[in-house]
């Protein structure tokens, strides 16, 4: 069983494993875009210690509340899911955590620890991620439901070079932002945007694993056995 888990990848075991993204989260493995990658890859890289995520992933209990598994629902229903659950809110957080991070950068600019440059960042991020998503909305998550549409691997391959450069507008917002760890007498607001800022990694990161991880390689699968 050990050996196994250590050879799965991220992104299998985030799929399979309820609680398992938590742990990742935990240790700062990226399951999304790093998915495949097996456990033993990614801890050796990070120099973590694997057999301590590997003892917290044994540990996790499968009756504990945890996401639905998404590996059962139909591409339709995952694509559903995608758009309520994802689209939706991050078109919701980006304005208010660019409105908190102006107000931050206004306030407190003089100040050591001032995430300098972070607006910006997640204004740029807010368009890239809206062009995104647009993408897969009008052209990709169409062609998917299809089913076996000989040219999906173009718009997929496309796809996940964007979620590569989300996560590294994650790993420069964790660097600006001390990993989003409030400095000793930081205010309410700035609290605020760093909490609303790890609530968007958390979300961003389940997001692009549910589409590079299952959706998008159940839709290269269904492609290949037409083909």
């Amino acid at each position: 069983m050990t050996a196994q888990l250590l050879d799965h990848t991220l992104g299998n075991l985030a799929s399979r494993i309820p609680g398992a993204t938590r742990v990742f989260h935990t240790f700062h493995l990226d399951y999304c875009c790093g998915g495949q990658k097996t456990l033993r890859q990614a801890a050796q890289e990070s120099g973590i210690d694997v057999l301590l995520v590997e003892d917290q992933l044994l540990a996790l209990s499968p009756d504990e509340p945890h996401e639905h598994d998404w590996r059962e629902a139909s591409n339709a229903q995952l694509i559903e899911h995608l758009l309520e659950r994802y689209h939706a809110v991050h078109r919701q957080q980006l304005p208010e955590l660019i409105r908190l991070a102006a107000r931050v950068e206004q306030v407190h600019g003089a100040r050591e620890h001032c995430p300098s440059g972070l607006t910006d960042l997640l204004l740029n991020m807010q368009q890239e991620l809206e062009s995104h998503m647009q993408k897969e909305e009008q052209i990709l998550f169409p062609m998917i439901e299809q089913g076996g549409h000989p040219l999906v691997g173009g718009p997929i391959a496309a796809m996940r070079f964007e979620h590569n450069q989300h996560g590294d507008a994650l790993e420069d917002i964790v660097t600006l932002t001390n990993d989003m760890q409030p400095p000793s007498g930081a205010c309410n607001t700035w609290r605020a945007l760093y909490r609303g800022l790890d609530e968007l990694r958390i979300d961003l990161m389940q997001h692009i694993h549910l589409e590079n991880n299952l959706l998008f390689q159940r839709a290269l699968n269904e492609n290949h056995l037409n083909n």
